[in-house]
């Protein structure tokens, strides 16, 4: 049904076009004589971002239309781009006929590096009318290599593995009036800026240092013209662990100051800097685990007082040690960083007393935050020993066994000094409660709070769902909070114990953030960073084509096979999502190679002929792929299988994108051909050979040929959400999915689904939802979680997460099946309003596309589906209601409608932008 749900999308553009004039309904735009001009364009971005302040190379532009009229589209664009400084034109783009509203390439002349620039666009409508120029936007241009005014890599010579660094100089601002100021910092791994001793910037560089990252700050409301200015930043070095690779620490940092009078200051870092061991962090603090984190240790008694502020004695500090210019090895390469942190400060709803008193402060869910102690009554050299966790013991405390803790030491350990004085946690874990023991005084609920750290998503363009059923609203909460808390500096597996981006965790939680908050950046910088493990690890060979399982990495060449077929799809999901073909380009050398690995696998003669058989790659339990994991979320899959069905049907997916790219990049049509043709082929061999009589998948061929007599849900999930099996089997097929229930693990369960979707099941899709006695999200609920778990179980002996991410996809599903919003053609030029013909009594919601807000709102009546709707400008949507026998619909909104066809079970109609409304009516024909 996927490939179906594609050709809908490319018959729903053909059929009514977004050219003036093609299939207009009457009353329509076009054919009206009151039409309005469109409104000025809003919500300008750059790269998808609003105001950023390091492009790298030729920005990228996007705007949202805006039109009263109904069924409006844009026929043309024009672009307008300015210097900032003087306002003069630097790009006209003329008027462009075109509907892209997104990604649209600037290829004017190049850009100065490091300077601000203001655009603007206008819109044609259906009509030839035109509208207002939009209010203008900004954007700034990053540093490249040669831009960077002799700024040295500088560093504290140290051999400590978590090394707390601060670092400073001071200069004088010259006497004129500061119009800008912009501070751009790179370090390995965390670093915080302060200017006079105020925070100004905080960033995180988790790369290979030839693929670090450096951020952008405005500053120009900290610098004071004709006063001195301290400038200090203090790094943080964790060592290498996982999503962190072994490279070396570092500080890179310019500071420019533009005055009223056109002159102008740049600071750089040099070996005139003065550096010191931040002694309010512990020396030689034990790990929290395995990974690589190692505990936040405070001493107050450590702190060094306004280092950070101008007049500061530090001529007991020793020079910087300068490692050269930029660039200097091993700091090679730095690419502007386009994800931020989001840090917002958040109370302890309810604080808690265990039965020896001790305060236990409880924030309602699991969140990953910085803790934040406020002492009244400190002493100096007592230790409190702060402790975070996910469960309470039956005497009330904070549960610190191996289950509770994901096997992490999560204590928060401070030592005070007299007096009153805040204790802030500089790294941050996943926890709900806090406990303050030993504090010596009494604790507030008022004296506790957390900085909640995830990535800084798009204002405004968070997804939005309620329905009658309230298991399935607080499943979909769960998922949402679920999957934007799983994305810090990188998406990761869990921001406690790992903190890790494993490329599975990374593709499943991405789905979700971008479906539910616009999130595009965090997406994009992954992909390019898991390209970026091919090259660096894969690339010759038998090794070629594959990606890391984590990156980045302190392990180096890791993979694990199904997560390398996985990334294809995740490319083009982001793909379909964004409409950007500029990043499909990026990818598609990496794809192609992926498709080759994949086909290097197929044997022609033997047992297993025509069928991929063992996968290279992974180890241990992962060797040859990892079907689903934890090991009890395979529920029986029989791992002997040398040719295993989840494997061959995500190759069928491999390849199948790889041909569809092909054919958007208008690659030859051969390479387009060859892939195609070696899609069909493997799925026609699936149907052959990797199913029994009763036409269920079994979970592979063994080396001999013979059958695996497991026929697993993972198989047959698998075969209909990739468009393997037959579509007249999907109705058997999904009664033998139902009937077992949930046996698939939250990595894999959206497939199950999407399969029953696929199958026309919504019945079945809201009963794995929302069943809290059988495994699943519910049953979380159900057993107090409140964020999705690595597995349906927490087993005593274990390690499982209780914050795991990869759960937090099914919030697709609720969006697309649930609610009954999906995208069609990529980029959102148009979307499928399907409410299901059984589950949920209504549902309403608002999903945030590229082209603007998708709402729908809808109530099951024993007539049929009344539904409103609202459609951006520039979407078509295509509306299809379920059919009862002796009714029909009524278009009943401003937008007037178009019937296409009715089926056997569905009324069809198509629809332009503005709100729309279908009211059911006793009847055989639409009216």
């Amino acid at each position: 049904m996927r490939q179906r749900r594609a050709v809908i999308g490319t018959a729903l553009l053909s059929a009514v076009g977004l050219a003036v004039g093609i299939g207009l309904p009457a009353g329509s735009a076009a054919g009206d004589a009151r039409n309005r001009a469109p409104q000025a364009p809003s919500s300008l971005t750059v790269d998808d971002g609003a105001a950023p302040l390091n492009v790298e190379g030729p920005p990228s532009f996007g705007w949202l239309p805006q039109d009263r009229d109904p069924n409006e589209t844009q026929t043309a664009y024009q672009i307008r781009v300015h210097r900032a400084a003087d306002g003069a034109e630097v790009w006209d783009s003329r008027r462009q006929p075109s509907a892209e509203q997104s990604s649209v390439s600037y290829t004017g002349p190049d850009l100065v590096a490091g300077r601000e620039y203001r655009w603007t666009v206008r819109t044609w409508d259906r009509a030839g009318s035109v509208s207002p120029w939009a209010e203008p936007a900004r954007f700034e241009t990053g540093l490249g290599d040669a831009d960077w005014d002799g700024a040295e890599w500088i560093r504290r010579d140290v051999t400590e593995a978590d090394d707390y660094t601060l670092a400073r100089t001071e200069i004088v601002v010259a006497d004129s009036p500061v119009i800008r100021a912009r501070a751009y910092t790179a370090a390995d791994h965390t670093y915080e800026l302060f200017l006079n001793g105020e925070r100004a910037d905080r960033g995180t560089s988790f790369a290979h240092s030839d693929e670090g990252y450096y951020q952008a700050a405005d500053v120009t409301d900290l610098v004071e013209p004709g006063e001195p200015l301290a400038v200090g930043a203090r790094y943080h070095w964790y060592g290498s662990g996982q999503g962190r690779p072994s490279s070396a620490p570092g500080l890179l940092h310019k500071l420019v100051i533009e005055h009223e009078d056109g002159s102008r200051q740049v600071v750089v870092t040099d070996d005139t800097w003065r550096v010191a061991r931040d002694t309010r962090f512990v020396a030689d603090a034990p790990r929290r685990n395995g990974e690589g984190d190692r505990v936040d240790a405070q001493d107050a008694r450590g702190i060094v007082a306004d280092w950070a502020r101008p007049g500061f004695n530090d001529t007991d500090w020793l020079a910087a040690t300068s490692l050269g210019a930029r660039p200097a090895e091993p700091f090679t390469r730095l690419i502007g960083q386009e994800t931020r942190l989001a840090e917002t400060e958040i109370p302890a709803v309810e604080l808690l007393r265990a039965e020896d008193g001790t305060p236990v402060a409880d924030f309602g869910v699991i969140i990953p935050a910085r803790p934040v102690v406020r002492f009244d009554e400190g002493e100096t050299g007592r230790t409190v020993p702060i402790l975070a966790g996910y469960e309470l013991t039956e005497d009330g405390r904070v549960s610190a066994d191996r289950l509770s803790t994901q096997d992490t030491v999560m204590t928060f350990p401070y030592t005070q000094v007299d007096g009153a004085q805040e204790y802030q946690a500089f790294t941050h874990l996943g926890f709900r409660y806090l406990e303050i023991p030993d504090a010596g005084e009494d604790i507030d609920v008022e004296d506790v709070s957390a900085v909640l750290v995830h990535t800084a998503v798009p204002a405004d363009e968070e997804a939005s769902f309620h329905s009658s059923d309230e298991t399935l609203t607080e499943v979909w909460d769960m998922m949402q909070r679920s999957a934007l808390y799983s994305v810090q500096e990188q998406f990761v597996d869990t921001p406690t114990r790992e903190k890790g981006q494993f490329l599975g965790d990374a593709v499943t939680i991405s789905y979700a953030t971008m479906q539910g908050f616009g999130e595009r950046e965090a997406t994009r910088q992954a992909i390019r960073e898991f390209l970026a493990s091919q090259a660096r690890h894969w690339a010759d060979g038998e090794d070629a084509g594959r990606y890391n399982a984590v990156y980045p990495n302190g392990d180096g060449k890791r993979d694990i096979p199904d997560y390398t077929e996985m990334f294809v799809d995740w490319v083009w999901r982001y793909y379909e999502v964004t409409g950007d073909r500029q990043l499909l380009a990026e990818a598609y050398p990496a794809i192609r190679e992926t498709a080759e690995y994949v086909l290097r696998h197929i044997p022609e003669d033997g047992p297993t002929a025509g069928l991929v058989t063992e996968l290279s790659g992974g180890s241990g339990a992962y060797e040859y792929g990892i079907v689903d994991w934890p090991a009890p979320g395979r529920f029986g899959y029989d791992m002997d299988a040398a040719a295993r069905t989840t494997i061959n049907a995500q190759a069928v997916e491999v390849l199948r994108r790889t041909a569809d790219m092909a054919e958007v990049l208008e690659r030859p049509a051969s390479e387009f051909a060859d892939y195609r043709q070696a899609e069909l082929a493997l799925a026609d061999t699936m149907n052959e050979r990797l199913r029994d009589a009763e036409g269920v998948y079994v979970d592979g061929l063994h080396a001999d040929g013979t059958q695996s007599t497991h026929r697993g849900q993972h198989s047959t999930s698998y075969a209909i959400a990739f468009g393997i099996a037959p579509q007249e089997d999907y109705s058997a097929l999904a009664d033998h999915l139902t009937s077992m229930g949930m046996r698939q693990g939250p990595m894999t369960a959206h497939w199950l689904l999407q399969a029953l979707s696929d199958a026309d099941r919504p019945d079945a899709v809201l009963e794995l939802l929302t069943d809290r006695e059988d495994l699943g999200w519910a049953n979380i609920l159900e057993q107090g979680g409140t964020f999705t778990w690595e597995a349906w179980t927490l087993d005593e002996g274990t390690n499982h997460s209780q914050s795991h991410g990869w759960g937090a996809q099914a919030a697709v599903d609720v969006v697309e099946t649930m609610l009954g919003i999906r995208l069609g053609e990529p980029g959102g030029a148009t979307v499928l309003i399907v409410p299901p013909a059984a589950g949920p009594a209504d549902a309403e919601g608002t999903v945030h596309t590229q082209r603007g807000p998708v709402s729908l709102d809808w109530e099951r009546t024993k007539r049929g589906v009344r539904a409103d709707m609202d459609i951006p400008v520039n979407v078509t949507a295509r509306v299809e209601l379920p059919r009862i026998e002796g009714m029909t619909y009524r278009s009943a909104g401003r937008t007037p409608a178009r019937h296409v066809e009715t089926t056997e079970d569905r009324v069809i109609f198509e629809v332009g932008s503005g709100s729309a409304k279908f009211i059911p009516v006793r009847g055989t024909g639409p009216r």
